[in-house]
């Protein structure tokens, strides 16, 4: 038989993998063929030879009292010896020592050579596997692009990339989008998992708000040479966006750079996200002034914290505005800064929350109102 490190050898240049990992399979690989071929009664290991410091395969036993209860167990007894037996080999022998004989796996036949490549197939497949899902586990948050393959009945778009199976789930595409195959397609790796049935996995997603934040790191340059952060982002998809957004140099507006002259920059994202409107907000460690240009393009007069609620007062004339059509800009306020938003007219008319489920609900001269500005939802 071929020397085993130079089996080794020959499969991790082959799969590209690590000499450990390769050696690991081949170990599990010669374990697992010794147990088809002998038994699993008995116990085996894979460690360096004394003599010419190849793998080899050692059988195990171990030395117990001669009363032993285990030497009677059915399927066990070849596990153990007991230590008179034992000192016939070796008088300076222990009961708990363990003796270990020598495998040659010359002698284990063409049924064994045939198990053995078997078992070496599969071990290194999972180690392939293993590794290629670590890799990708490394690149969720990361931009790819794939070639769509097929599009299936509900909506689901496939593409290969590189080693691996891609998916864009309906829920995860912008609302209106429609991908043919052949179609090139950017999105977000949201996740990685194994299926049963169909094995390795990549989930992408155009809906996330971290697609929106890696697609301005690729547009704008003083945010990807992290010159401006990204604090928070809230999307719905295809409609409308905002982003705070800091610098670490006076020297740069962070807004500025992010839209670009005559919003070149900020445009070429909102092109890719199908016309998405994309608010920029200066970020500020001050809740209420981070509020307050949340809501923009309202005015507000003034902002009062309670603990996860904002209560902000504006004119009437500006509600409208803080709201938004179908209570999107309020919403997407609410989504970017974490807190609850109840507006207050100055004049003390009744409140309008950001939260749907406020217990809260408006007078019925207000309600038709109300309806309006959020819209039936």
């Amino acid at each position: 038989m071929e020397k085993i490190t130079n089996i080794i050898e020959s499969i991790a240049h082959e799969k590209g993998l690590k000499l450990e990992d390769a050696k690991e399979a081949v170990s599990t690989a010669l374990v697992k063929t010794a147990e088809r071929v002998f038994g699993e009664e008995y116990e085996y290991n894979v460690e360096p030879d004394e003599e010419s410091g190849e793998l080899a395969l050692f059988q195990k036993i171990q030395i117990v009292a001669d009363d032993d209860e285990r030497l009677e167990e059915e399927g066990k007894e070849e596990k153990f010896m007991p230590l008179l037996e034992a000192k016939e080999m070796d008088e300076h022998i222990e009961v708990g020592d363990e003796l270990t004989y020598k495998v040659d796996l010359n002698d284990m036949g063409r049924t064994a050579a045939s198990v053995l490549y078997r078992e070496l197939e599969y071990h290194i497949q999972r180690i392939v596997e293993q590794n290629i899902f670590s890799r990708y586990q490394e690149k969720v948050g990361s931009i790819i692009n794939i070639r769509v393959s097929r599009v299936d009945a509900e909506e689901n778009t496939y593409g290969e990339f590189k080693e691996v199976r891609a998916v864009l789930p309906m829920k995860s595409r912008i609302k209106g989008e429609k991908f043919k195959t052949g179609d090139t397609l950017k999105s977000i790796i949201r996740r990685v998992y194994i299926d049963k049935k169909t094995g390795m996995q990549v989930e992408l997603s155009r809906t996330s708000p971290k697609f929106l934040e890696a697609l301005l790191a690729l547009e704008v340059p003083e945010i990807k040479d992290e010159l401006v952060l990204i604090h928070n982002s809230a999307r719905i998809p295809g409609e409308r966006a905002k982003v705070a957004l800091s610098a670490l140099s006076p020297n740069i507006d962070p807004v500025g750079a992010t839209v670009g002259t005559k919003g070149i920059r900020i445009n070429a994202v909102s092109k890719e996200l199908n016309g998405e409107n994309i608010d920029c907000i200066e970020y500020s460690t001050i809740p209420e002034k981070f509020l307050a240009r949340a809501l923009s393009p309202a005015i507000i007069s003034a902002v009062k914290i309670e603990g996860e609620k904002a209560i902000v007062t504006l004119p009437s004339d500006q509600k409208s505005k803080a709201i938004g059509k179908s209570g999107i800009n309020i919403r997407l306020a609410s989504m970017l800064t974490g807190y609850e938003i109840e507006l207050v007219e100055i004049g003390g008319s009744t409140p309008a929350s950001s939260s749907e489920g406020s217990e809260e609900k408006p007078k019925e001269s207000n309600a038709d109102a109300l309806k309006a500005l959020f819209g039936d939802d």
